[in-house]
């Protein structure tokens, strides 16, 4: 009975590595089973695959066909992002897709004036891409220089748990506006897919124990099947036959024009919508998207770090990465997509809803991305499963990622009141600030900073929409700045414990996950 009372009060350990993953970096399931968990992986990153050009596209005069061309253009460079990552940037399980930080530059060029003059509608969607791929493959040179020449090293070797903590956290709950409202937009397919999924990988495996974890490990692609089966039930019945057209693009299942839009096979290549255009005014916003995308991606690459059971990532190799990401923004550019590279947060969070962090699962999915944006039929079919059904699976899927930045508080003291401070006040200002930027563009048309230069008031508006921009500025700030002399700072804020991973060499495990392939370690060594 003492025994037991006292194991009561003794706290949880801190753990530099996740435990609990059931299969971490280095390590590969079967080959049967890396296939699936790689096209369940290509199955969660195609929802902002698809939302993206279908913000953008109509904005630009493009209709289904232009719309499913972008779609096969944005999965083929995310496939060949995704395999350069991870052969020779991180080395993380971690997918790249597009990212929703670019909508507001690429609606801002696909709006511009000087667009007008196009009036076929193939045209002006011809010349706005064009004016996209310059700003982008321009604007990739910010990651680029940041990551080779080694100033995010610089950066991000100031980091602390601390500071980690805000920014991992707003990655994943800043993108609340894509979870439960894009499942509203269909309650009765989207709500059926959250509860199925919740049932599937949380519930029923500790209920009905099975040789093999099929539900924790496919409980994606088990709820996504019977769902979209019954929304497909819903559609042939007639359901939504005489439904407001919102409602019927939202809830049927072939009311994408993704399908008769898509060619049989077409192979993306660069430069397929003509030479490239530069606008100063462009470029700069695309660079504000970018540094957003750059921020973003750290916390990415970190909760991958962890979900896949590896050491915290030095900061050489999150330099090294940023240095890929950039190339990944650049490859955008000239194959021609309207959003540059970052790290699928979706994406992160299925290593933890999976607990499989293999590289080989990340590398089979970008396999499927090349695959389906070639055969372009095959692809738009996957590609037309309802909105609603996504916006459920990022429900948890976001959740999960958000809940790396709770994994990083143990390092911290929380019974300090400067650790208190610093993580109120972020997460706060990481939430409100956007808030006010998005009201104020909702109640008058516009963005708050009015300058008098349209193209510094959207830079303004993208850096400060982001939430985990704004909080992990916020908290990085503070937490190098905030009763820095004080002896216990560097404890309070889990310095200690980041030491020994602030430099690659200091952890004779940073070899194991992150030493690149083919001996190249030893003629690009990170310091």
């Amino acid at each position: 009975m003492t025994v037991q009372a006292k194991d009561e009060f003794v706290p949880h350990p801190v753990k530099d590595q996740l435990p609990g993953v059931d299969i971490c970096i280095n390590s590969n399931p079967s080959w049967a089973e890396a296939v699936i968990l790689g096209f369940q992986h290509y199955l969660v990153m195609l929802g902002t695959s698809v939302i993206i050009p279908t913000i953008i596209v109509p904005q630009m005069g493009g209709g289904n066909v232009e719309k499913a061309q972008v779609i096969q253009t944005l999965l083929f460079v995310a496939g060949v992002n995704t395999l350069l990552q991870s052969w020779f940037g991180t080395r993380l399980p971690v997918v790249i897709g597009g990212s929703f930080r670019f909508i507001i530059p690429a609606v801002f060029i696909a709006l511009s004036n000087r667009y007008n003059a196009y009036l076929d509608p193939r045209e002006r969607f011809e010349q706005s891409m064009r004016s996209m791929q310059g700003a982008l493959m321009i604007a990739s040179v910010i990651p680029v220089l940041a990551g080779f020449l080694g100033i995010w090293r610089i950066v991000t070797r100031f980091l602390s748990p601390l500071s980690k903590a805000p920014l991992l956290l707003l990655v994943g709950i800043g993108l609340y506006e894509q979870g439960f409202p894009l499942l509203g937009e269909c309650v009765e397919i989207g709500l059926p897919e959250l509860v199925l999924l919740i049932l599937l990988s949380q519930f029923i495996p500790h209920v009905w124990k099975l040789k093999l974890p099929i539900f924790e490990r496919f409980a994606v692609l088990l709820s996504v099947g019977i769902v979209w089966a019954f929304a497909a039930l819903l559609t042939v019945a007639g359901a939504y036959t005489n439904r407001p057209l919102q409602t019927q693009f939202s809830c049927r299942v072939d009311r994408s024009g993704l399908v008769s839009g898509a060619s049989w096979i077409r192979f993306p290549y660069p430069l397929q919508w003509g030479i490239p255009n530069v606008d100063a005014g462009h470029v700069f916003m695309m660079m504000a998207a970018v540094f957003v995308s750059l921020v973003e991606s750290t916390g990415g690459f970190i909760a991958a770090a962890r979900y896949g059971s590896a050491t915290f990532c030095p900061a050489s190799v999150l330099s090294r990465g940023a240095g890929w990401l950039g190339l990944s923004t650049l490859i955008n550019g000239l194959w021609g997509t309207p959003s540059g590279s970052t790290v699928s947060v979706e994406n992160v969070g299925l290593l933890a809803l999976t607990r499989v962090g293999s590289r080989r699962v990340i590398q089979i999915s970008a396999v499927f991305m090349l695959f389906f944006s070639v055969i372009g039929k095959f692809g738009a079919i996957l590609a037309s499963i309802p909105l609603p059904i996504i916006g459920a699976l990022y429900c948890v899927l976001f959740a999960l990622m958000s809940a790396a930045g709770f994994d990083l508080l143990q390092f911290c003291n929380l019974n300090s009141y400067r650790t208190k401070f610093i993580l109120g006040f972020s997460i706060y200002m990481g939430l409100s600030v956007p808030q006010y930027f998005n009201g104020y563009v909702i109640t008058t048309g516009h963005g708050p900073v009015l300058s008098g230069s349209a193209t510094f008031d959207q830079i303004m508006q993208v850096i400060f929409t982001s939430p985990a921009t704004v909080a992990g500025v916020i908290a990085y700030f503070l937490d190098l700045t905030l009763a820095r002399r004080h002896p216990l700072t560097r404890k309070d804020s889990g310095r200690h414990w980041w030491a020994k991973f602030k430099y690659y060499g200091r952890d004779p495990r940073s070899e194991e996950f992150y030493s690149l392939p083919y001996g190249l370690s030893k003629y690009f060594p990170s310091v």
